[in-house]
């Protein structure tokens, strides 16, 4: 069985010339897997916001919808992880597409080998605000409020909320405790699973401990662009290569 995983992708609705070619990449990279793999594991912030109303989705994803309801149809298994970006899930993926969702972690044994798959946004250990943030912006009252709202206004919210989360940049020694939160679990979850996969950092990386292995996807937002491919419980990191 073959499983891909992949993460980070921030696909945007409101896009300037290096998101459209990033989107670019994203759809050539859908294209080439569509066929080709048995599970597709969407590991958060694939979308640098995603929220769906009762009747309305945001249009300007329609083209990687398409391609995930394609990947589904071809007999292909989608899970989908929520991220720090992409959490307000609704019913729309998993009614219309068939998609699986789940908000926190990904947990199975597949081809003998146990799998532990999280966005890791939780795992930090030196971001307090963002997980005071976390915990307001997932509360029931707000989702409400921002359902209730037009599209556009709300869009033009989460726009701005998005820009902020992702404007804030670390210091290197900062940054180095951020991922080392994620490292520190990786090898804690390694005791108990074979296989551990987060993302959230965007540093790509992998980890073999024995047989086990920890693998981060990174992002698509730098180059070079990594997925995760396991191939009957072996699991390497993979340099997508457009061409």
């Amino acid at each position: 069985m073959k499983v891909v995983v992949v993460s980070d992708f921030h696909l945007k609705f409101d896009e300037n010339k290096e998101d459209i070619e990033r989107k670019k990449k994203v759809l050539s990279f859908l294209d080439k897997i569509k066929g080709n793999v048995d599970i597709l594991v969407l590991n958060g912030d694939i979308f640098d916001l995603w929220y769906v109303w009762r009747k309305v989705i945001i249009k300007d994803y329609f083209p990687i919808l398409r391609k995930f309801a394609d990947i589904k149809d071809s007999g292909c298994r989608i899970i989908f992880l929520s991220g720090n970006h992409d959490f307000w899930f609704n019913n729309f993926l998993k009614e219309q597409i068939g998609i699986e969702i789940f908000q926190d972690s990904f947990s199975e044994t597949i081809d003998g080998k146990k799998y532990f798959i999280a966005h890791g946004d939780i795992y930090t250990i030196n971001d307090w605000r963002y997980q005071v943030f976390r915990s307001i912006i997932r509360n029931k009252i707000i989702m409400f409020f921002f359902s209730i709202l037009h599209p556009d206004f709300s869009l033009n919210i989460g726009k701005k909320m998005s820009r902020s989360s992702r404007s804030r940049r670390l210091s290197d020694k900062k940054q180095k405790i951020k991922e080392a939160g994620l490292d520190i679990k990786a090898k804690e979850l390694l005791e108990k699973y074979d296989i551990v996969l987060f993302g959230h950092t965007h540093n790509a990386k992998i980890f073999r401990q024995d047989t086990k292995i920890y693998i981060n996807t990174g992002d698509w937002i730098n180059s070079p662009s990594y997925y995760a491919q396991i191939v009957d419980g072996d699991a390497n990191l993979i340099k997508y290569n457009q061409k």
